[in-house]
Parts: C-alpha cells; structure tokens; sequence
C-alpha cells in the first residue's frame, strides 16, 4: 500500500487538534488531494473548509487509513463512529497517548491492522520524531505506509514491542516540555546574574535550538561536543561539576524525570 492507493481510497482522521491538523497539513503539502481526506473533528476550525477536505461528511465504505487523533479520554464516543472500517481492509493508525493496541483491536477486531505511535510536539514545526510499533495483524507494508504518514511531521523510529511506548514517552513525548524548561530557567539565571530578561531568553532560546541542532547535525556524539567547549579548569567546566554531580545533577535528575513520565504513560495504558 502507497500514498497512491491512500489517494484512490481515501484516508479518515478522526480528531484535527494540533497533532491532527499538522498531520494534515504535511499531507496536503506532500501531495495527498484534499478530496482524498475525510475529517471528523466535533469542533472543526473555519480554516479547513479551505483546505478542501470533506468535514464531518460521513466514512468512505473502506478507506485505505483511518488515522485516530484525539485525546485519550475522548476513545469511549471517537472508537465507535469508526467501528464499521474494523474487519481488515483498513489500516488504523494512532497517534493517542495512553491507547494501547488492545483498545482498538477490541473496537476494530484483532484481524485489523493497527499501528500506534508516539510524536512530540516538535510536529507542529515538522521537526517531531515519531516511534512506531504494529500488531500482529500489520505488515512491512502497512508499517512503511504509517512511517510515510508520520514522516509528514518529521523523523520516525520502530519499537521492537508495544512495552516500549512508554520509555518513548518519558524521552521524546513528554522530553520537549523538559526543554521548555531548561530555557525557562537558564533564561531566569541569566536575569540572577544581571542580564535584561528578554536579552536572557534570547540568549537561552537560541543556545538550546542551536546546540540541539548542531548535535543533530554533527558526525560527533554529544559527549564529545561537550567535551569540545569544555576548557580543563574553565568557566565551562565550573559549570559542569554541578549539572554532571552524581547525586544532584542532571544524571539523577534526568533519569527521575524520564522515569515518572514512563511510569504514569504506563498507568495510563492501564486505565485505557
């Protein structure tokens, strides 16, 4: 199956938030027709009407994807307007926090084929990375078609087993918001030091987007690069003793993070 065979059949996305419509958006600008596209969202915006896709104007009989973007706690009234696509012919993706596979092979059958990912929301700027993982029902096909779909948002990655969404989460999912953070707060210590506060979040802002990019696009590993800046007994290093203490930097404190997110994705999964 190819964005072709998408274009003749059609694809369903069931919810258009931030996820879904920059889903959508990457499609569009891949090439995917408008007319191909069928959109159920409760809230539509006035904006998709322009793009061309059919809103809330009923399903295809068998669409080659249903992609499924809203929120967890909304599954119990979103999973059974798309219960008649369940059976085989369909490929659903999902791209719901929480939502284990099991949720929508008891919605859609176990002989669907089901892929859930988890994006970030870098998406929004096409620069998310998404993690894949498929039921026994999805094949090489069905899972290189999800990659193609999530590639419209940015980088994907395949999980060997459905138990490391959660590993996912606590790095990539929930990981920007950490980001977030540390700009937060390397710009407030700027400020401790005497820097005017909108010259410190500058200065915060574009040192974590350029470093994030420069270790994305360097052929060195990041402990190297940081090795590079860090002069023996400089200011660099002063400042490293802290954030590298075994006890009370970012080692503990990453790791702490990293865990608690991965262990409240798995309660979730639970709940689901």
């Amino acid at each position: 199956m190819n964005l072709e065979e998408v274009a003749d059949r059609g694809l369903v996305l069931l919810g258009c938030g931030r996820m879904g419509s920059a889903l959508l958006d990457g499609w569009l600008k891949a090439g995917l027709p408008a007319s191909s596209v069928w959109v159920l969202d409760p809230a539509p915006g006035d904006w998709l009407s322009a793009t061309g896709v059919q809103v809330n104007a009923g399903l295809p009989e068998a669409p080659a994807v249903a992609l499924v973007a809203v929120k967890p706690q909304m599954m119990g009234e979103a999973l059974p307007a798309m219960q008649s696509l369940g059976g085989g012919a369909t490929l659903f993706v999902s791209v719901a926090a929480g939502t284990p596979i099991a949720r929508f092979e008891a919605a859609f059958g176990a002989q669907s084929p089901i892929v859930r990912t988890m994006p970030n929301t870098p998406a929004a700027i096409g620069r998310g990375i998404s993690a894949l993982v498929g039921n026994a029902a999805a094949t090489e096909a069905h899972l290189a078609l999800a990659e193609t779909l999530m590639a419209a948002v940015g980088q994907t990655v395949r999980l060997e087993d459905e138990g490391q969404i959660d590993a996912v989460t606590g790095v990539s999912g929930s990981g920007p918001a950490y980001v977030f953070h540390l700009i937060e707060t390397l710009a407030a210590a700027g400020v401790e030091q005497g820097l005017d506060p909108a010259v410190a979040m500058q200065l915060a802002k574009a040192t974590v987007g350029g470093a994030g990019q420069l270790a994305e696009d360097s052929n060195e590993d990041p402990a190297q690069l940081r090795r590079n800046v860090t002069s023996p007994n400089g200011t660099t290093q002063a400042a490293l003793e802290v954030l590298m203490d075994q006890q009370t930097g970012f080692p503990k404190l990453i790791s702490r993070a990293v865990t608690a997110a991965a262990e409240r994705g798995r309660e979730l999964s639970r709940d689901g």
